[in-house]
Formats: C-alpha cells, sequence, structure tokens
C-alpha cells in the first residue's frame, strides 16, 4: 500500500517525476481522475496507480482491468479508464502545447496545465480550487 498524497497541497503540486515530460502526463492522469471526483480520494488512488505505471509506456503495457481496479473507488471506472488509455495515446505525440488537443482534457485539466507546467498565472480559471491556489500561492507572494 503506498501512502496518500498530502492534503494540504493540491495533487497537482505533488507529483512524484522528476522529468518534465512524465511530471506532464502525471497531471494528466491526475486531472482526469479529479474530474466529478473529490481531491481526497484522488490523493489516495493517484500513488498507488503511479506506483503501477510511473510513466505513459508502462501505462500502455497495462491491463485495463487492473486499470480498473485500482480506480474503481473513484467512480465512473469505465469511462475513466477509456479516458486515461486515449489520453495516453494522444500524449505520447503532443507537442505540449494546448492541453485540450488530449483526449479528456477540458478547461480544468487546461488551465491546470497552464498554471503548473507553463507557469501562466494569465488564465482565468473557473475552478475554485485553481483560483485559490493561484489567489493564495502566486499572487499573495508578488
Amino acid at each position: 500500500m503506498t501512502q496518500p498524497l498530502r492534503d494540504d497541497l493540491m495533487v497537482q503540486q505533488q507529483l512524484p517525476a522528476r522529468q518534465e515530460r512524465i511530471r506532464a502526463w502525471q497531471h494528466m492522469v491526475a486531472v482526469i481522475m479529479l474530474n466529478q471526483t473529490g481531491r481526497k480520494p484522488v490523493k489516495t488512488v493517484l500513488p498507488e496507480f503511479l506506483s503501477r505505471w510511473s510513466r505513459p509506456s508502462k501505462f500502455m503495457q497495462a491491463n485495463p482491468e487492473e486499470v480498473q481496479t485500482v480506480i474503481r473507488s473513484l467512480g465512473m471506472v469505465n469511462v475513466r479508464t477509456k479516458r486515461l488509455l486515449k489520453m495516453t495515446v494522444d500524449f505520447l505525440t503532443w507537442d505540449g502545447e494546448d492541453a485540450t488537443m488530449l483526449y479528456g482534457i477540458g478547461k480544468y485539466g487546461s488551465d491546470s496545465y497552464e498554471i503548473f507546467f507553463k507557469q501562466n498565472y494569465s488564465v482565468e480559471p473557473t475552478d475554485k480550487e485553481l483560483k485559490r491556489y493561484l489567489q493564495e500561492e502566486i499572487f499573495s507572494t508578488t
């Protein structure tokens, strides 16, 4: 059993990969998991997921039934599994620019990518946690 992520930090702040490209994939996995799910369950499931499939090449070899077992507690297991697999296929040829070009990544995922990877703080997120992060962590220190 892996340790859950810290509750006082956003999921996006706790991705384990050191290599930027791998962290970007882990980020997209996280935002798909966070879609229509609270952060607390994701903070338990994501470390287990990443302990099995830490990079896209490993995930492409995953057994879909095993993926479903790991993410089952998040709900929408068939939809999430499909999104994760299709997003990963897209990710392998993605240029790293527009995150909405990846399957299953919408405004939240794109805004999050802009903030955490491109340091683009001019985005106007509608998500309350991204808004809070910008206000408390970025704009309060400038």
